[in-house]
């Protein structure tokens, strides 16, 4: 029924804003056919499910080619446990640009992100531009909301939002923004949010963000953040992230105390040589009410050889939350153009507490791309997961890829 009520909605914008469908439309778009295995880890049985993933866009539809239409779902069948065939239609709408040379038009089913707020939304969005340095943006309509089995939207769930965005200026972005979730309890979520990022003296850019929750009257989400690039070989980052839990008011959740989580990252990045780069970095990690933790990361990326990449990265974990120590080792191989072979083992080392002792988690996964043509492409991916939960773990994915 939603693929239904979606074709007959983009059909009629079709037929609203086209002057008339043009033969020379084109069609672009990628067919994915995936057959995934893995632990289904509510029931611990194995799963088996093929899967089919498209993506389509039609441009070109009106003479002027202003006119376009974007679609995304997929479709998929467990074969091992009987539960059926489940499919989510992810988006499906048409857009028209360029309306009187100020408007975007876009309606049916989109994600839509502000500053204050993101939602799937069924409905629409409409940017109003070349009007000064600010532009602005309102979208508005259903609140899609997805549980497992599919959709679990209801008929008061909607969401509705507006936006100003700064524009024209080579070196400085900013919005100021407002997101409103309604439910059937009345307002879910009010907020309102900013972003900023602006660039200085050439080898500067500091950026940031911040959301506020109007009922709760707190900022659930702020970053802070500046790169410093002295050169095209060397960036160093600092920043600073604090996030407050906020529920939708008709939550039961709403009424629990939650604590506050603060973090302060600093990274540096460095290319050697085309052979050669690493990285290296700190966060210092607060979790409310006197527990924080220290981590520590180090990471490399060598080319020996043109055809082969070598990832090593380890991370030191010490703090609230036990010890960790463990890392990553990758290998990525092309023997011959088309193929591609990868390899790859992470180890883990923890400790939550003294009763439960050191314990150990490790994953060997082994994969391969080969591209049969300039459309299409096959890959398989294999992995093994053994940890305390399992002494041996089978996942995979074996995907076929159709560009067209």
């Amino acid at each position: 029924m939603a693929l239904k009520r979606m074709f007959c909605l983009l059909t009629g914008i079709g037929m609203l804003l086209s002057s008339g469908v043009a033969w020379s439309a084109e069609v672009h778009g990628r067919s994915s056919t995936q057959y995934q295995w893995f632990t289904d880890y509510l029931t611990g049985e194995k799963q088996g499910e093929f899967g089919e993933y498209l993506s389509l866009s039609v441009t070109k539809v009106d003479k002027a080619g202003k006119l376009s239409f974007t679609g995304y779902g997929r479709a998929t069948q467990d074969i091992l446990n009987g539960q059926g065939l489940n499919g989510r239609l992810y988006y499906l709408y048409g857009n028209y640009s360029n309306l009187y040379d100020k408007a975007d038009i876009r309606l049916g089913r989109q994600f839509v992100s502000y500053a204050a707020g993101s939602a799937l939304v069924d409905g629409g969005k409409i940017d109003l531009k070349n009007v000064g340095p600010v532009a602005f943006s309102i979208m508005g309509g259903r609140n899609v909301i997805f549980n497992l089995d599919g959709e679990a939207t209801t008929s008061k769930d909607y969401v509705w939002g507006l936006a100003a965005n700064l524009v024209g200026f080579k070196k400085t972005d900013a919005e100021l923004s407002y997101f409103m979730k309604l439910d059937e309890a009345g307002v879910a979520r009010d907020q309102i949010g900013a972003s900023f990022k602006q660039y200085l003296l050439n080898s500067l850019k500091v950026y940031g963000n911040a959301k506020l929750d109007l009922t709760s009257e707190v900022f659930s989400e702020v970053l802070a953040g500046v790169k410093y690039y002295p050169s095209s070989d060397l960036v160093f980052t600092g920043e600073w992230y604090q996030s407050y839990p906020i529920f939708d008011n008709s939550s039961i959740y709403s009424v629990f105390a939650v604590n506050q989580y603060r973090e302060g990252v600093f990274r540096a990045d460095y290319t050697v040589n085309e052979k050669v780069s690493v990285n290296a970095g700190y966060s210092k990690q607060f979790y409310g009410e006197g527990a924080d933790a220290d981590v520590y990361g180090l990471g490399t990326r060598l080319r020996p050889i043109e055809k082969l990449q070598v990832n090593l990265n380890y991370d030191f974990h010490i703090g609230y939350g036990g010890k960790l120590n463990g890392g990553a080792f990758e290998v990525t191989y092309e023997p011959i153009k088309p193929l591609e072979l990868a390899c790859g083992v992470h180890y883990d080392t923890y400790e939550r507490d003294r009763v439960t002792g050191r314990e150990t988690a490790r994953k060997y996964w082994l994969g391969s791309r080969y591209k049969l043509n300039k459309s299409m492409t096959a890959s398989l991916r294999i992995e093994d997961n053994v940890n305390q939960q399992y002494e041996s773990d089978w996942a995979g994915r074996a995907v076929f890829n159709y560009d067209f």
